[in-house]
């Protein structure tokens, strides 16, 4: 991992840098079909990185094709559990080596603050790349108790053709948090990148190569959602399909695998998160500190992100003033910089809508207590909003940017109601010195993950997914995520004679 340095060294990087700009599909660089490109841009800057590959449902039956006549083959799936290790392996030395100029291009790519991929995207990615291939040799098939006269084995399988649908908010990460456990169960993947932020998944792709994954078995197609994502969704050679992004457009792959083969399908979809803090939590400088963390990392472009503060009124006033003395820490500005926490949102079209909820914020007269306001058509200032109701569009709706909204409750009962009153039920904190309490009330959430005084997602052993309209299907990380690449098979055997 490279030191981190001054702004002026990852602006002359950045202009050095060789953007890629074809599809990777069969182990080659591929244009599209069609010969139609899309532009990338910088949000930072709105210069264009690159124009790539704009491909359509012809370069994902190329893709699809590859990967099954990989699959079926067998030349990764039948390599043996060490063999597929060790390759993985290889794959997060490498991206290892190449963490600034990863670091860099997502950045340059999303608008994110340069020192958050250094520190943060960039190692996570290699770290859940290792923990998969490690987990590879270390996951056991099992016997059925049946008695002497048969022996009955259940025995996993990889899946198939799996086609992995990214957001565009943690590209690289969540690249990983897929093809991770998707290549250790032994499938052939489709990668669709979000079409803001492709760079890093086709970098990876050459990495892949030069590590030893075979053609055919990892392909990333470049496009839009209608014109890639739709077609994954709807093809009879795809077998699964995990996607990360918002609820609508999952909604759309169940209705894809309907419509086709019945494909299995993960959803990792929207939040709107919950951080509980009660009367009894005593480090109130240490709660401000990692609820404002939750609410503003990654500009609130997260969907774990603590977007709700529920807090009891007896201590809403210090917490507030805590925060209040904090804040000036989230500094907004060139991501190329890293002194700052704060980047650009992704585009024009998100940051509109997140300046429509400032705009709503003021129109049903709450209190801005800090920010609100919006820079260079692009950035949006960390913002805190007192006196939000259930009744407020800030309360119900992912607002998908660095806005903290403020709901002050009385009781234990009421707070757990305030917690649930939502469609979603991905993640939430708790904040209280009281162990019973801690733990009855992280019972009590609808959520996939509650953490207790502090912010945050577990580590790669803990699986990741959501309740209600925040998930389906399954979940990434943590050897669960294996279960969802693979088809459970029963042998079972006479051996009576």
């Amino acid at each position: 991992m490279s030191d981190i340095r001054s702004v002026e060294h990852y602006a002359a990087l950045a202009r050095e840098i060789d953007f890629p700009q074809q599809a990777f599909i069969n182990g080659r660089w591929v244009s599209a079909a069609s010969g139609q490109t899309l532009a990338t841009t910088n949000p930072a800057t709105g210069e264009v990185l690159a124009q790539i590959a704009a491909c359509n449902a012809a370069d994902v039956d190329d893709a699809v094709r590859s990967a099954r006549a990989a699959f079926e083959l067998g030349v990764w799936r039948q390599q043996a559990p060490a063999e597929r290790k060790a390759v993985l392996l290889r794959l997060a030395a490498l991206i290892e080596q190449q963490s600034e100029r990863l670091a860099l291009l997502e950045s340059l790519d999303s608008g994110k603050p340069l020192g958050e991929c250094l520190a943060v995207d960039v190692p996570e990615t290699v770290h859940v790349l290792r923990w998969h291939a490690e987990a590879i040799d270390k996951l056991y098939d099992q016997s059925a108790p049946t008695g002497n006269e048969t022996l009955a084995l259940v025995v996993r399988e990889p899946i198939g053709v799996v086609g992995c649908v990214l957001p565009w908010n943690f590209p690289l990460l969540m690249l990983a948090w897929k093809i991770g456990p998707a290549l250790a169960a032994g499938c052939s993947v489709i990668v669709k990148p979000a079409e803001q932020t492709s760079m890093t998944a086709l970098r990876v792709a050459e990495l892949a190569q030069q590590a030893g994954i075979p053609a055919g078995v990892l392909n990333i197609v470049t496009g839009t959602g209608q014109a890639v994502g739709e077609p994954i969704g709807l093809h009879a050679d795809v077998d699964m399909v995990s996607f990360t992004g918002s609820t609508a457009t999952g909604r759309r792959f169940l209705r894809y695998a309907a419509d086709s083969n019945l494909k299995k399908v993960v959803l990792e979809c929207g939040g709107k998160n919950p951080a509980i803090v009660f009367d009894d939590a005593e480090d109130l400088e240490k709660v401000a500190e990692q609820v404002l963390n939750g609410a503003f990392w990654n500009m609130g472009e997260n969907c774990s992100a603590t977007s709700r503060l529920l807090v009891h009124e007896a201590v809403k006033a210090p917490l507030l003033a805590c925060m209040a003395r904090q804040i000036d820490g989230w500094t907004l500005g060139n991501p190329l910089d890293p002194a700052n926490r704060l980047g650009t949102m992704i585009g024009a079209a998100h940051f509109r809508k997140v300046s429509e909820y400032l705009a709503i914020a003021r129109q049903e007269g709450l209190t801005i207590l800090h920010g609100g306001d919006t820079e260079a058509q692009i950035y949006v200032q960390p913002t805190i909003v007192d006196g939000v109701t259930p009744q407020s569009a800030l309360f119900r709706e992912e607002i998908f940017g660095p806005v903290l909204c403020v709901t002050a409750f009385r009781n234990e009962e009421e707070v757990i109601a305030l917690a649930n009153d939502t469609a979603y039920g991905l993640a939430a904190s708790v904040y209280t010195d009281n162990l019973r309490r801690a733990v009855r009330v992280s019972r009590a959430v609808r959520a996939g993950t509650v953490t207790v005084n502090c912010f945050g997602e577990g580590d790669a052993t803990t699986p990741f997914g959501g309740y209600k309209e925040s998930g389906f299907g399954g979940r990434d990380k943590s050897v669960f995520a294996h279960d969802q690449y693979t088809e459970l098979k029963t042998i079972w055997i006479d051996v009576s004679g």
